[in-house]
C-alpha cells in the first residue's frame, strides 16, 4: 500500500534561525582570527533584544554586537515596523571563558589525540531520489523557501513579502519507496499589511505562491521531480489567515532548535545534539557532517540505494565507540550492513582531529550551513571578508560543504569490490 512523508523548511527569517546565524556568524569570525578557537555560541532573539551567551577560548577578541547586528540587516530585518531591526535592537552579551574541565578532554599535546568534545551519537543519511542524495519532501520545502527569498530580495514580482516564512511537501510513495505524487504543499510567509481586507490579501497570496513561486521552482528542478507536479496538489498558503506579525516580535527564536530541518527531514534519525554555535571540536557537529560525507559517497559508489549511518563518541575519548549501518534491505553488494560498518571503519577515521582535517573543517565556513539546511548543499569556494575590533581586515577563500563531495567513489567501490 502507498503511503504518506511530510517534511517541512523553514526560511532565514525564521526567528530560530535568525539565532542560528547569529550564533554561526560569531564561530566564523572567532575562526577567521584564530583557527584553534573553541566556541559554543547560543542566541536568543525576541521582540527588540538579542541575547549572547556562551563559552569561548579564543585569542581574538570580536565586537559581538556588529556581527549581530550586520546578520540581522543582511536577513532582511531593517525596518522599524517589524519590531526587530539589526540598527535598534539591544544586543546583550553573556559570553565567558572556556571550562577548564570540558578543555582538558579536548586540548591534547598532540593534535591527532584530540578527543572527543562531548559524549553522544551522531547520524548520516543518503538516499538515490534526489540528485544530492537528499529526501525530496525536504529538499523540495528547502527549494521553496530560497526560492522564496529570491523573489522578495527582487521586490519585483512580488512586493509585499516580509523575512519570516515556512513550508511543508507532503509525498506519495509506492510500496517499492519510489516517490510518485506530490500530494500537499504549505507555504506560510510573512507579508505587509497591504489590504483593502484580509480576504482579498490572503487571495493575491495565494496566487502569487501558486502562479509566481512554484512556477519559478519547478524551472530549476529535473525533469523527473517535475513530472511530479500536478493539479491534483493541494495547495495551503497561509491557512490560519494573515501573518503580519512575525520573525522575533512573533516568536522567541533560539540556536539550535530546527535540527530535523537542518539534517534530513524526518527521515533516517538525529542525534539530537544541534549544529549552531558550536566549533568543529563539537563531534554534534563534525562527526554529523562527517557521517553525511560517509552515506553520500557509499550511495554514490552504488553499494545502497539508502544508508544510515551512527557513530558515537564519549567526551574526551579518542575513538568512536563505534560505528552503525543500516541500508534498509537496500544493499547492492553481498554483504550484511555489520560487514559494511567493518569495511566503512577501516576506510574513514572517524577520531575528531581527523574529520576536522578531512572535512577542512577549521574554516570560517559555517554562517552559510545556518539556513536551508546543512546537508545536500553545493560544494563550493568563496572569498570571505571579516573585520577585526581594530578595523583591519582580512580576506579568506572558504571552502564551503566539503561534507558534500564525491571524492571517495573510488576508494569505496574497490573496498566493495565494485
Amino acid at each position: 500500500m502507498s503511503y504518506l512523508f511530510t517534511s517541512e523548511s523553514v526560511s532565514e527569517g525564521h526567528p530560530d534561525k535568525v539565532a542560528d546565524q547569529i550564533s554561526d556568524a560569531l564561530i566564523d569570525n572567532f575562526l577567521a582570527f584564530d583557527e584553534n578557537s573553541k566556541v559554543a555560541c547560543e542566541t536568543l532573539v525576541t521582540t527588540g533584544q538579542v541575547v549572547l551567551a556562551g563559552e569561548v577560548k579564543s585569542k581574538t577578541y570580536l565586537d559581538v554586537q556588529k556581527i549581530a547586528r550586520d546578520v540581522i540587516n543582511k536577513i532582511g530585518y531593517t525596518k522599524s515596523e517589524y519590531m526587530f531591526d539589526g540598527n535598534s535592537c539591544g544586543v546583550f552579551s553573556a559570553i565567558h571563558e572556556q571550562s577548564q574541565d570540558i578543555n582538558q578532554g579536548v586540548d591534547r599535546a598532540s593534535k591527532e589525540e584530540q578527543g572527543a568534545g562531548d559524549q553522544g551519537m551522531m547520524f548520516g543519511y543518503a538516499t538515490k531520489e534526489t540528485e544530492n542524495y537528499m529526501p525530496l519532501a525536504l529538499d523540495l520545502s528547502h527549494k521553496i523557501l530560497q526560492e522564496l527569498a529570491l523573489l522578495r530580495r527582487e521586490n519585483k514580482d512580488i512586493t509585499y513579502l516580509r523575512p519570516d516564512s515556512k513550508s511543508q511537501v507532503t509525498i506519495e510513495y509506492t510500496d517499492d519507496n519510489v516517490p510518485f505524487r506530490i500530494k500537499d504543499i504549505v507555504v506560510s510567509t510573512q507579508h505587509d499589511d497591504f489590504g483593502p481586507t484580509d480576504e482579498a490579501m490572503l487571495a493575491k497570496i495565494k496566487e502569487d505562491v501558486i502562479h509566481i513561486l512554484i512556477p519559478r521552482v519547478i524551472e530549476k528542478l529535473p525533469n523527473d521531480i517535475k513530472a511530479l507536479f500536478n493539479n491534483n496538489i493541494v495547495y495551503h498558503v497561509n491557512p490560519t489567515g494573515k501573518f503580519v506579525i512575525g520573525g522575533p516580535h512573533g516568536d522567541t527564536g533560539l540556536t539550535g532548535r530546527k535540527i530535523i530541518v537542518d539534517t534530513y527531514g524526518g527521515k533516517g534519525a538525529h542525534g539530537g545534539g544541534a549544529f549552531s554555535g558550536k566549533d568543529p571540536s563539537k563531534v554534534d557537529r563534525s562527526a554529523a557532517y562527517a557521517t553525511r560525507h560517509i552515506a553520500k559517497n557509499i550511495v554514490a559508489a552504488g553499494v545502497a540505494d539508502e544508508i544510515l549511518i551512527q557513530v558515537s563518541y564519549a567526551i574526551g575519548v579518542v575513538e568512536p565507540m563505534g560505528i552503525y549501518v543500516n541500508t534498509y534491505g537496500s544493499a547492492n553488494i553481498d554483504k550484511s550492513d555489520g560487514e559494511i560498518a567493518e569495511i566503512i571503519t577501516q576506510l574513514f577515521d572517524m577520531r575528531p582531529a581527523a574529520i576536522e582535517d578531512r572535512l577542512k573543517l577549521r574554516q570560517p565556513m559555517y554562517l552559510e550551513t545556518a539556513a536551508y539546511g546543512h546537508m545536500g548543499r553545493e560544494n563550493t569556494t568563496i572569498s570571505k571578508t571579516f573585520e577585526n575590533v581594530d578595523g583591519s581586515k582580512k580576506t579568506i577563500d572558504v571552502e564551503l560543504f566539503t561534507w558534500e563531495k564525491l571524492d571517495y567513489i573510488d576508494r569505496i567501490k574497490k573496498a566493495f569490490g565494485l
